[in-house]
């Protein structure tokens, strides 16, 4: 016989196809198909030419019923989901308030990119009507979702309701086969769940509203270890929520669950003036969502005081904390651990363990703003031990700061049945730089402020915020957003082994020697934009171990506008070597987004871009297939 089985004559036609769709892909690209630049120019979004939009890779093109992932897959195969916070609507009064765009790449198209310099990967489509990406967030959740409570639904539409926008980062859960969706416009309030084989929504649900002047927000969500709840940073309500995920055998979510009894406010003098909702209607492909609202507020922990009886939030009365203060608990990251801890990064500094398995979620650690310092977001596990960051504040007050600060926490030392404390287990502190100021909480600082601004050229600021491990967990990466390297920590020995840049094309000869890639991806409409600003930001690794996907911003950044201005925005690729010490950028893939004409306010400490790029990615994560 020619094949000795089905599965050998479907391997060797795959390949064939694989074969032929590149050899189109390299050769014909410069034949007329009917549509120019130009008029795809004239809809605002500066996308590819029409032969890319119809090209089909391995993978190009999203399917309009469910398909099982087939276990023959390589290891080495994934997709790169980036999150762009800038506008996908044109005529808005303010950045990151009205949609956003998701983009999403398969190994297969980012391969073909970093063999081809001069093509660009193909991002794939979420919604059965389109033949390629980027996914328009207000295509994936359509309008006509109606708003529900426990009592019943409303009759709102997500369409009639405000702050739909500003994706700031989908999570993937433990299977890779959802993620969240963060939606962090101030006062909108939503997260969303995503499955990463259709690529369609499947849930939408928005936040508790509090008696705030910004009454609530999504700012990040995570999932547990083991994949059975979502932990939502309710930042400007200062609450961590709980959605509870029910599962089939094989892993397919079921059901999700809001469940209010589980919430802890962080805060103080709670006052709720809306319930947690979700919404019921079909998605783009017709499909029902999925979701319901459950509990009871009277269960939750929204009192003032911590179990060891101290205030929650400096200001509160009765004893205030020790180890410094907690001036403003707006939650930034929960980020989970194997041992169903979470750890709750705070604006003000301090910082908050929760044990997620626990109705009401139970505070297990809680610590000043002394001991860990504020303004944290990255946080990953390695070797038992859950490392995290401190970087500047997101708000105003934070465009004079200069912080970079990294620690660590035994895992396996939170308790149900221990007698509260403050400040214990304490954290092994394994890097703070000397020239971080005395602000959120640092008092070991020779300077109370930086004023050099944010240009990489003359910034003498730092800003740590994006974080994780080689596969192996032997080392710890963390970037630095305003000067643009990583700093490398062995996770055992908590030494500090290196330090590599993403703007020379070695990563290590800095802006002095020859460029790498984010130059030659640079914007170049407007000639006062300092070129070859990656502005690095949330990033995860590759199954097979060799590449980080790097969020990298843009010239208008949609938060943290005094820290994160960039040249190129989109996904940096960078390798991994010296055996997972090191790394350098190898390539970006960019992204672009001119329909969104909002005015561009002034960018404290950088340049007031005056170009029409509003693209702006914030997160990038790595679903493996």
């Amino acid at each position: 016989m020619l094949f000795s089985s089905m599965e050998e004559r479907t391997k060797l036609l795959s390949w064939w196809l694989v074969l032929l769709i590149s050899f189109y892909h390299v050769s014909s690209y410069v034949k007329a198909d009917g549509m120019s630049s130009s008029s795809i120019e004239k809809q605002g979004m500066v996308r590819h030419d029409q032969l890319r939009r119809i090209t089909k890779q391995s993978k190009g093109s999203s399917s309009s019923s469910k398909s099982s992932k087939s276990s023959k897959v390589s290891k080495s195969s994934y997709q790169v989901w980036a999150s762009d916070q800038s506008n996908s609507v044109p005529g808005q009064t303010s950045s990151g308030i009205k949609g956003s765009f998701l983009w999403i790449w398969d190994s297969d198209s980012i391969e073909f990119q970093l063999k081809n310099s001069q093509e660009e990967a193909i991002p794939l489509s979420c919604t059965p009507d389109e033949a390629s990406g980027p996914c328009d967030l207000l295509d994936i959740f359509p309008s006509n979702l109606e708003r529900c409570t426990a009592a019943g639904c409303t009759d709102e539409s997500l369409g009639d309701l405000d702050g739909f926008g500003r994706l700031h980062g989908v999570i993937k859960d433990p299977l890779n086969r959802y993620v969240t969706a963060n939606m962090f416009a101030p006062g909108g309030g939503y997260v969303g769940v995503i499955d990463t084989e259709t690529r369609e929504a499947i849930a939408l649900f928005r936040v508790t509203k509090v008696n705030f002047p910004v009454p609530r927000s999504v700012h990040m969500s995570f999932w547990s270890a083991d994949g059975s709840a979502i932990l939502i940073a309710n930042l400007h309500g200062k609450m961590i929520e709980r959605i509870d995920v029910k599962r089939s055998n094989d892993g397919s979510i079921t059901g999700l669950e809001f469940n209010v009894s589980a919430s802890v406010y962080l805060g103080k003098a709670f006052g709720k003036t809306e319930d947690a909702s979700f919404f019921q209607g079909n998605n783009a492909f017709g499909r029902p969502l999925i979701g319901s609202v459950a509990g009871d507020y009277a269960i939750a922990d929204t009192g003032d005081f911590t179990p060891s009886m101290v205030c929650k939030e400096t200001g509160c009365e009765g004893t205030q904390p020790q180890g410094g203060a907690r001036t403003n608990n707006v939650p930034i990251c929960p980020i989970s651990s194997s041992n169903n801890n979470v750890y709750v990064t705070l604006g003000g500094g301090g910082l908050f363990v929760l044990k997620v398995d626990e109705t009401p979620m139970k505070i297990v650690g809680e610590y000043g703003n002394a001991v860990i310092n504020g303004a944290g977001c990255g946080g990953v596990e390695a070797n038992g031990r859950m490392f995290l960051n401190g970087g500047v504040s997101a708000s105003g007050a934070g465009a004079d700061q200069s912080t970079f600060t990294l620690y660590s926490f035994e895992d396996d030392l939170f308790s149900n049945n221990a007698a509260p404390k403050e400040n214990a287990p304490m954290p092994i502190q394994v890097f703070k730089d000397p020239t971080n100021t005395n602000t959120i909480g640092n008092v070991d600082g020779t300077r109370s402020s930086d004023i050099s601004g944010q240009l990489p050229t003359t910034s003498t600021r730092r800003d740590s915020h994006g974080a994780f491990q080689t596969l192996d967990g032997k080392y710890i990466h963390v970037v630095d957003r305003i000067q643009n390297v990583m700093e490398v920590f062995d996770s055992q020995t908590y030494e500090r082994v290196n330090t590599y840049d993403l703007v020379s094309i070695d990563g290590k000869s800095g802006r002095d020697g020859p460029s790498g890639p984010c130059r030659a991806k640079s914007i170049l409409d407007d000639p006062g934009l300092v070129l070859n600003d990656p502005a690095p930001d949330l990033f995860e690794i590759t199954p097979d171990g060799k590449y980080f996907a790097v969020a990298f911003r843009g010239p208008v950044p949609v938060s943290v506008t005094h820290s994160a201005q960039g040249s190129c925005p989109g996904v940096g690729i960078v390798e991994i070597t010296e055996g997972g010490k090191s790394g350098r950028l190898v390539d970006v893939l960019r992204t672009t987004n001119t329909v969104d004409d909002v005015s561009v306010a002034s960018i404290p400490g950088g340049h007031n871009y005056v170009g029409v790029e509003r693209s702006d990615v914030h997160g990038a994560i790595v679903v493996f297939k």
